[in-house]
């Protein structure tokens, strides 16, 4: 199966350079359909209001961390892709995220081919 690089990714973010620098790695690898929320919150009124192919979150964010986001999402029932994006690689951090239903996550800082790798491992080869 073919991953489709028309589909809508939300990227949530509170830190909005680092929105910029997800956004433009994914324009690189093909993917154009980006929207952003700066926190957890403003991520789940997206959601409500759109389908997306794939989430990728900042995990330390204010009010709604990505890690509630995460499991408000699967708490839904919705089974979309999700990163988790963060600054620390914290093994506590990672089994966390893994048991509320992660699918990758990405230590920052990244580049193309970290977040191609990522991705790939997630939604399939392209």
């Amino acid at each position: 199966m073919s991953v489709d690089k028309n589909m809508n990714i939300l990227v949530v973010d509170d830190y909005q350079t680092m929105i910029r620098i997800i956004r433009n790695l994914l324009k690189q690898l093909g993917f154009n359909n980006v929207d952003e929320a700066t926190d957890g919150t403003a991520a789940l009124a997206k959601i409500k209001e759109k389908a997306y192919g794939l989430i990728i979150s900042d995990w330390n964010m204010e009010p709604m961390t990505g890690l509630d986001l995460l499991k408000n999402v699967r708490g839904g029932g919705n089974k979309v892709p999700f990163i988790m994006v963060t600054a620390e690689s914290k093994t506590e951090n990672v089994l966390a995220a893994r048991e509320a239903g992660v699918n990758n996550y990405i230590v920052k800082p990244f580049n193309a081919d970290t977040l191609k790798q990522k991705l790939s491992s997630v939604l399939g080869e392209f």
